[in-house]
């Protein structure tokens, strides 16, 4: 069975690296906590050993899981054209009431609405993929169908 690969932006990519490498930086305190917590005695009414223990398997689990991203991760440049693709920012146009925005599109791990970053596979990214500026493109959301108006795109 051949693997799946999660397209990703550069950044998103580095993110992660970074993450990882804030638990393992992270890790020789958790384990020294964990030590410390064991030599105070009898682990079973411990506490202190059981937050310990359970911090650092939270941490290290979080570990296994952004390794397994980043190993099935595929690092995707927006391409050089005039088309909205992963990687690159549009400004839309609500048709209904002509509000603008501008969101980045990236791969699924990094979609965040706070900071205006929405997935490619999700409604709105699925729908805007490949499309160029003037583009009116239909949304089908679970809620309904909007409209959209793509005002500009460029490389983020």
């Amino acid at each position: 069975m051949e693997p799946t690969f999660n397209k990703m932006t550069p950044a998103g990519y580095h993110a992660i690296e970074q993450e990882i490498a804030d638990l393992i930086a992270q890790r020789p305190h958790r384990i020294k906590v964990l030590a410390a917590a064991a030599a105070l005695g009898d682990r079973s009414e411990n506490a202190e050993y059981t937050n310990a223990k359970r911090d650092l398997g939270r941490l290290e689990s979080r570990l296994r899981f952004l390794n397994k991203q980043l190993q099935y991760a595929k690092v995707v440049e927006p391409a050089d054209n005039d088309q909205l693709d992963i990687g690159k920012s549009v400004t839309l146009e609500f048709m209904d009431d002509h509000d603008q925005v501008t969101y980045q599109l990236v791969g699924k791990q990094e979609a965040n609405l706070d900071e205006n970053k929405i997935s490619f596979t999700s409604p709105i990214g699925t729908a805007l993929n490949h499309h160029t500026v003037n583009d009116v493109v239909t949304v089908s959301a679970p809620n309904g169908s909007y409209q959209v108006k793509i005002i500009e795109i460029h490389r983020s």
